[in-house]
């Protein structure tokens, strides 16, 4: 029973307005007291840290001044008493010097000298800022490292080629600072604690007072009216509001009161009245029913009748609408019909940006759309007053790619263009003014043509002859053809602007290639050489002629990324340092940044960046196995490497032909693809790929190739 009692109190008590303010209020001061507290305690932290780090650095300038002066009055050997005495500070833990690989070069404890440091540390080292703040994982030690740079002062005992001498480390310990921020923390948190329990305090006491206390007479005095008791009328005058709202309270009781003496009095009365009423009532209500019915019912027989003449007028409508209907839903399936011939026509016409491929794509959805037997697209070159076919399907006519047919009267395209506007002939014995027979080589009995019109510029001319069917075309069939010929015309345009943007993109490229070979003697014509070595083996492969375009241009731009390589480098006839060698190899990755920006050329600079990968794996600069090099990477590899082994270099002269052929077989899975080694060396042999003249390949290297 207790345990019951109490819940409810508890719930009353947890949702009191009083209980709700004062913890809000509670919580927002502890809040901002808290988060001041807070914010004063980071601020104090960094300072001080601030502080420790600019006393470091000044240390370490000092220190590398103090060293500086020493070793220029050649007193090397105070180094380790300076460094000693410095390290007899409580606050300094550590000080030492180290070269760039971690080696401890000098320092205040003698034993650790020659050690070499953590790899953390190492990893520090490896920047090139002057200094650098705590490499070590221990957050009780503030460390510094700051790079002694050479200086002509120092050049008479140590390399004047050498930039860095050594690096200064020193490591302070922050315990003192960690104690006094550790009591500075505890005070902030008394302090803070104190001021909020003070404030709650306060604030409590001042709420019972003038909120509480007024609210808790006005609720029990409510709670007697809501009995019946209207004699309680509570006097508050703690604040003008409270005693605003007890007086207001009080009118209120006393108009209530008078309310309900007269709204009794007027329930007695009515009582009265409605007890003779309620019969007269009934009666008259039921006489108004009646009455009611009985006009209903007259006015459904009205309706009824007008129902009838309505019913046989709309007979007589339905059977007109069912005409119209039949009529409009022909004309709707046409009109569907011509809609999705459209749809499926606009994608394949913008399926693809390559001129050829388009000019096929659109005549030979045109031809489908239409049922044509024969169609074709003519170019107007207005500067030579001729027509160019350029695409011609259904009939044979030599080369139509370069079939240029002068511009007359008696042509239909011609006509069309001077007109700009398009032209269908139902039946061509009806037009004698134009040739029956095409320049092309057919008969034409029925035809429609629409010009390709871009803007005001109208560009040629497109045209489907002879139905499948035999039947002639209609006017509805020229709309259709005028409207494929718009979209036709807004893609040939952005393929022609497509088109001379890839020129002006391998123009500018071609002009890089050529500037890097202007200024190297040695590799003038390799890139040239190895496109056609690369094209020729692609050939041999049966590679697709849009992957042949991607091997054209990858092994014309291989080397554009020596662009970025150092002359002198490039012209070493000596023996390259491995830091030459890794200079050296970072052309591909150059050659890669410098086409990103250009999308087209997305796999050929997949492919240059491949191009000195090797078969096992082990080439460079990502080490990427056969399973996922390119088939162009791979032809590009061996062209490359059979060149530069028969070209003059620098440090070399050109290898015999013998000796690289048989470099090739012998590389042969692992550095180059086994199966594409053997058929490049057998097209060396061929007329069509001849390295050099004079060259001939002798019968004891070639012997392993047709084995293989």
């Amino acid at each position: 029973m207790s345990c019951q009692s109490n819940q409810p109190h508890t719930t009353k008590f947890m949702n009191s307005l009083k209980v709700k303010i004062l913890g809000l209020v509670t919580a927002i001061v502890v809040a901002i007291i808290t988060v001041a507290a807070f914010v004063n305690f980071q601020l104090q932290k960094q300072m001080i840290t601030s502080i420790t780090e600019q006393n470091a650095m000044m240390l370490t300038e000092t220190v590398k001044s103090s060293i500086a002066s020493t070793m220029r009055s050649g007193r090397a050997g105070d180094v380790r008493n300076i460094l000693a005495n410095i390290n007899a500070q409580d606050s300094i833990k550590t000080i030492r010097i180290l070269d760039s690989g971690g080696k401890i070069l000098n320092s205040s404890d003698s034993g650790e000298i020659g050690k070499l440091v953590s790899e953390d540390e190492v990893a520090a080292l490896q920047s090139q800022d002057s200094v650098k703040t705590n490499p070590h994982s221990d957050p009780n030690i503030f460390a510094t490292l700051s790079v002694i740079h050479n200086s002509p002062a120092c050049h008479g005992c140590h390399d004047p080629s050498q930039d860095v001498l050594g690096i200064l480390e020193i490591d302070i310990t922050l315990d003192n600072l960690q104690n006094f921020l550790a009591t500075f923390k505890n005070n902030s948190v008394t302090s803070t604690g104190l001021i909020i329990f003070l404030i709650t305090i306060t604030i409590s006491v001042f709420f019972i007072y003038y909120v509480d206390t007024p609210i808790s007479l006005l609720i029990s005095s409510m709670q007697q009216v809501e009995k019946g008791d209207f004699s309680s009328k509570p006097i508050i005058n703690s604040s003008a509001e409270m005693r605003l709202l007890s007086t207001h309270h009080n009118h209120m009781v006393e108009r209530l009161t008078s309310q309900m003496e007269t709204a009794i009095s007027h329930e007695r009365e009515l009582a009265r009245a409605q007890e003779k009423l309620t019969h007269h009532h009934e009666t008259h209500l039921m006489n108004e029913k009646l009455e009611e019915q009985i006009r209903e019912i007259e006015n459904l027989n009205i309706s009824l009748e007008e129902r009838i003449e309505e019913i046989e007028e709309a007979n007589y409508k339905i059977s007109d609408l069912a005409g119209e209907l039949e009529d409009k839903n022909t004309n709707l399936e046409k009109a569907v019909a011509k809609l999705s011939t459209l749809y499926k026509v606009g994608l394949a016409i913008n399926s693809t940006m390559e001129m050829t491929t388009l000019f096929n794509l659109i005549v030979k959805s045109t031809m489908d759309t239409l049922q044509a037997e024969i169609g074709y697209i003519i170019l107007h070159e207005p500067e030579l007053y001729s027509l160019r076919v350029t695409t011609l399907l259904g009939h044979e006519f030599g080369s139509p790619g370069g079939a240029l047919l002068p511009m007359k009267p008696s042509s239909v395209s011609t006509w069309v263009i001077e007109n700009r506007k398009p032209l269908l002939i139902s039946d061509i014995n009806d037009t004698p003014h134009f040739d029956r027979y095409s320049a092309l080589g057919y008969e034409r009995k029925t035809l429609i043509c629409a010009p390709l019109l871009v803007k005001d510029e109208i560009i040629g001319t497109i045209t489907v002859v002879n139905k499948l069917d035999n039947s002639v075309y209609n006017c509805e069939e020229l709309e259709l053809l005028n409207t494929i010929a718009a979209q036709a015309g807004i893609a040939i345009k952005n393929a022609k602007l497509y088109e001379e943007q890839q020129k002006v993109y391998m123009n500018t490229i071609h002009a890089l290639v050529s500037a890097i070979e202007a200024s190297d003697s040695y590799t003038r014509g390799h890139s040239e050489r190895v496109t056609r070595y690369s094209l020729e083996l692609a050939r041999k492969l049966d590679l697709p002629a849009e992957r042949m375009k991607i091997i054209e241009r990858a092994a014309i731009l291989h080397d554009i990324g020596k662009i970025g390589i150092d002359l002198s480098l490039l012209h070493k006839e000596g023996k390259l340092s491995p830091e030459d060698v890794n200079n050296l190899q970072q052309h591909p990755l150059i050659g890669m940044k410098i086409l990103e920006p250009i999308e087209f050329l997305h796999d050929v600079k997949l492919c240059i960046g491949q191009h000195h990968e090797r078969y096992d794996g082990h080439g460079y600069p990502h080490h990427v196995a056969a399973d996922q090099l390119l088939v162009e990477s791979r032809i590009l590899a061996i062209a490359d490497a059979f060149d530069a082994m028969t070209s003059d270099r620098p440090y070399r002269k050109a290898l015999p032909f013998e000796v690289a052929v048989k470099e090739l077989l012998d590389n042969a899975g692992t550095q180059f693809d086994p199966h594409m080694v053997p058929l490049f060396i057998e097209l060396l042999r061929s007329e069509n790929l001849s390295p050099r003249e004079g060259w001939d390949i002798p019968q004891q290297i070639l012997a392993p190739v047709a084995t293989a």
